[in-house]
């Protein structure tokens, strides 16, 4: 295989999020890898000489890849880098593309090509837009090399303090009203709350406590979903009007949820919409119903640095389902929110036409019943 050097794409680029196999990892998320720096390297084959001693020379400093402030992923076409690059977690990562899917995506391969790769290094910023481009050589993995140990945290990378795009309404929910929603909780019980993966076309409901210690009940009377409803209304649909310019028509998902602070409940960073069951929805709210009792599990959003976001007792925390973002582990106590999406009419359509896809041995349940106070109550959604 002749190796040439990629097209240069523009610095400040945003790179498309992608999903492709590791060894790990038949379905690894890219668009999950935000908040660090990260190198991304379409290297082809490093059975090619210029290659492969280009590799050699980045691994010779392999320690400088230690997943938190800066991680590697390679894309190799050739199964036989699967023994000569194996992953070296947590910090070093290889796309396995033997079909050259993902490197066609980017160019990297030619349209109708078998034998040319135009290889290239990307280093991307921590919201995953492109700071600067290398060619695949050993002077191109110095350049690279010294690029990194001048590198800023990347809570700094920007230069000045970033805020995430979010909003923080207070008093959506009366502090009575909480508690009633928790004592809901407790009479009916949790169960654990998986997460969406898309698998093969298929949006399919995992379950994984590596990535997420959660439990959760369905607000199951009439009364409590009205109070959740009728909170969103008054207090939340105006503000994201305001703030987004987006009229929001429908919610879905009345439950509670709780994080334990005895198995340091949390959610790893992700994002709410990357899957065809989960395509619709626009907005993500967390409405906390006892701040104050528990300790840690506020949200951060790594794209912009490591400010932790809290809501007041009854408020919430409003954002786009498209931003990456965790909630950090539950240290002590327990933690009660309840956990809406937002969308609209548009979106609906794209939710009924994606019904199809999502994994039959975990239906969305029976449809609800239909307009209060201008929100159509959407389905149940898998979980998520």
């Amino acid at each position: 295989m002749s190796q040439a050097q990629a097209h240069p794409l523009a610095t400040g680029q945003p790179i498309p999020w992608f999903t492709a196999p590791t060894a790990a990892n038949p379905n690894y998320q890219f668009g999950t890898v935000a908040g660090r720096w990260v190198v991304l390297a379409f290297a082809g084959s490093t059975g090619h000489p210029v290659v492969g001693a280009t590799m050699d020379r980045v691994f010779a400093h392999a320690h400088r890849f230690d997943g938190e402030k800066i991680a590697f992923f390679g894309v190799t076409v050739d199964p036989l880098d699967d023994e000569r690059q194996p992953d070296k977690l947590p910090g070093i990562r290889w796309f396995r593309d033997a079909d050259a899917k993902l490197s066609r995506s980017f160019g990297a391969m030619p349209p109708g090509s078998t034998t040319e790769y135009r290889a290239a290094m990307l280093l991307l910023d921590p919201t995953l837009r492109i700071y600067a481009t290398f060619p695949v050589t050993p002077d191109g993995a110095d350049q690279l090399l010294a690029l990194i140990d001048q590198l800023p945290a990347p809570a700094d990378h920007a230069g000045v303090e970033l805020t995430a795009p979010v909003l923080v309404v207070p008093r959506v929910l009366a502090p009575d009203q909480c508690r009633a929603l928790i004592d809901h909780y407790r009479a009916v019980g949790g169960t654990p709350s998986g997460f969406m993966r898309e698998i093969d076309g298929r949006t399919v409901g995992l379950y994984d406590d590596g990535t997420k210690r959660r439990s959760d009940c369905e607000i199951q009377t009439d009364e409590l979903r009205a109070v959740l409803r009728d909170g969103v209304v008054r207090c939340l649909v105006p503000e994201i009007a305001k703030a987004f310019q987006f009229h929001t028509t429908r919610i879905e998902r009345y439950i509670v949820a709780c994080y334990d602070g005895s198995d340091k409940g949390f959610f790893r960073p992700h994002r709410d919409n990357t899957t065809r069951g989960t395509a619709h929805r626009r907005f993500a709210v967390t409405i906390n119903l006892n701040t104050g009792e528990y300790d840690g599990g506020g949200l951060r959003f790594p794209e912009f640095g490591n400010r932790v976001y809290v809501a007041p007792l009854g408020g919430a925390v409003v954002f786009s389902c498209s931003l990456l973002h965790e909630a950090l582990p539950v240290t002590r106590g327990l933690r009660y929110a309840t956990l809406p999406f937002l969308y609209d009419d548009a979106a609906a359509k794209i939710r009924e036409q994606n019904l199809a896809y999502v994994d039959p041995g975990k239906p969305p349940a029976a449809a609800e019943p239909g307009a209060v106070a201008k929100i159509s109550i959407g389905r149940a959604a898998p979980p998520a």
